[in-house]
């Protein structure tokens, strides 16, 4: 823990609640760059959302290199410099790459420390608009230790059946996580090929997870969305998550349209509202094929 210094605690003192909440997300350069960069893009759900402006005093942008940092700053954002070990995190990092693997076990390290420091968080990849406040559909049941949403929810929010994605969830700070971050982090080395996400689903599924006595709720993808399953409801969507999805670039086009989607219901008459439907995700559909 001395790694961080009291920057680490001071970032997390001046975003989080009185109860000890933070919301979390973490970027790099290229997360912070181009006319329209995914940072710029996922603020834009805070302003343009239902009951989501005001959660920005909350959210605390841990940046892994200086100019995310650097811009995080400049946007007046509650900010914490992450020191990377020497590694280069700083480019676009493809999708199960080698570094992509790297910064996504360091990205688990980090928030396994937050979590021993007491705080309580949810974790939000940045390519997660924020349609809407996620806390009125966030279970407030103490015994639930994490709320973690899916890329297909199969209909029954027990449910281990269900994919995970760690691009959104919600997690209390207690014993029990503490133990589930250490022994996910733990199988780092023990895990070639496999992200991060992979190992906690096959910890979720395993008996590691069930003697920690873990209580794991899964988010409906109707208020919790991604395009690999969209809301059938925008009146109800909370979140939507650029998942199944291989580039920054492609992200960045489909979750644009996403709000531009969100602008027109907004603007939408009843029978207008009745016909919406989303803009189909082509860029990202595209971005496997190269």
């Amino acid at each position: 823990m001395k790694m961080y210094g009291d920057e680490l605690e001071e970032a997390l003192v001046g975003a989080s609640t009185e109860d000890k909440m933070v919301i979390i997300a973490i970027v790099n350069k290229a997360y912070v760059e181009g006319d329209k960069p995914m940072l710029d893009i996922f603020l834009d759900g805070f302003w343009l959302g239902e009951g989501t402006d005001d959660l920005i005093k909350n959210l605390l942008i841990v940046a892994m290199d200086q100019m995310s940092y650097r811009r995080c700053k400049f946007l007046h954002l509650n900010c914490y410099k992450l020191e990377t070990d020497g590694v280069d995190f700083v480019g676009e990092k493809l999708y199960m790459s080698k570094d992509f693997i790297k910064m996504m076990w360091r990205r688990t390290r980090f928030l396994g420390d937050v979590l021993k420091r007491g705080y309580s968080f949810i974790f939000t990849d940045t390519d997660v608009l924020w349609l809407r406040n996620p806390f009125t559909n966030l279970s407030h049941n103490k015994s639930i230790d994490l709320q973690i949403s899916s890329d297909n929810f199969n209909g029954n929010e027990w449910s281990k059946a269900n994919p995970i994605n760690t691009g959104f969830y919600m997690i209390r700070s207690n014993n029990k996580t503490i133990a589930l971050f250490d022994n996910w982090y733990a199988k780092k080395d023990n895990s070639s090929g496999l992200k991060d996400q992979d190992v906690l689903q096959k910890l979720i599924r395993g008996r590691q997870f069930r003697n920690l006595g873990l209580k794991l709720r899964f988010l409906d993808t109707v208020y919790f969305s991604g395009f690999c399953q969209n809301s059938k409801d925008v009146k109800a969507v909370v979140t939507v998550h650029a998942n199944c999805c291989r580039r920054i670039s492609a992200k960045m086009a489909d979750l644009t349209a996403v709000i531009h989607d969100w602008k027109r219901f907004r603007s939408a008459t009843l029978n207008e509202t009745l016909r919406f439907q989303w803009t189909s995700h082509d860029h990202c559909r595209n971005s496997w094929r190269n």
